[in-house]
């Protein structure tokens, strides 16, 4: 099976990611796409992506979906970050039509091969500069309310029923992703 978090910067998709891999080895993970994209190729990300960039995080997004793993997989990140991020750096003339609506094309694609996917609750989660990721409040804003356009798309227009919302601290969430995994016969330890 193929698990995966998704949403904004910021919103403890990667200490949800940690808390799992360190409890439970034998499961495959992912921990970086967008950051390494950043450090083996030198591209920019956030604010300043364009469409190398974005084409190479999609890139990476197919790469994960596709790759052979040893059992069940989770990842930090799945194609919904890629089209969000695209959308927005779309929307500030930094990507162009052609790349978002390739993006989209994969998106679309890729999100029937996830077989849970994990959306982190921003509410919950302030935003903190570790060096890497976006600080900008208008930017986070913004991804924000993208994230919330697809969201809505994914569950009532496509009535998607492998989506799950992620709230609270992160011991309620790790309860609640374990309830969720236990449905899907996946047992971790939380």
């Amino acid at each position: 099976m193929i698990i995966s978090f998704t949403g904004a910067q910021s919103t403890g998709k990667t200490t949800l990611l940690n808390e799992i891999k360190d409890k439970n080895p034998w499961l495959d993970s992912v921990d970086e796409v967008t950051r390494r994209i950043k450090r083996e190729y030198n591209l920019p990300i956030n604010e300043s992506g364009g469409d190398i960039t974005q084409s190479m995080i999609m890139a990476d997004h197919i790469a994960n979906v596709y790759r052979k793993y040893d059992g069940d997989v989770i990842l930090d990140r799945c194609a919904m970050d890629g089209v969000v991020y695209t959308h927005w750096l779309y929307n500030k003339g930094k990507v162009s039509k052609e790349v978002l609506n390739w993006t989209k094309k994969i998106y679309n694609e890729l999100m029937e091969s996830y077989d849970v996917i994990f959306i982190t609750d921003p509410a919950d989660v302030p935003l903190v500069d570790d060096g890497e990721r976006s600080i900008d409040v208008d930017f986070r804003k913004e991804i924000l309310d993208l994230f919330d356009d697809y969201k809505y798309d994914l569950i009532i227009e496509s009535k998607a029923d492998n989506v799950y919302m992620v709230s609270g601290t992160v011991s309620e969430r790790m309860t609640f992703i374990k309830k969720v995994l236990d449905k899907k016969e996946i047992d971790i330890i939380i």
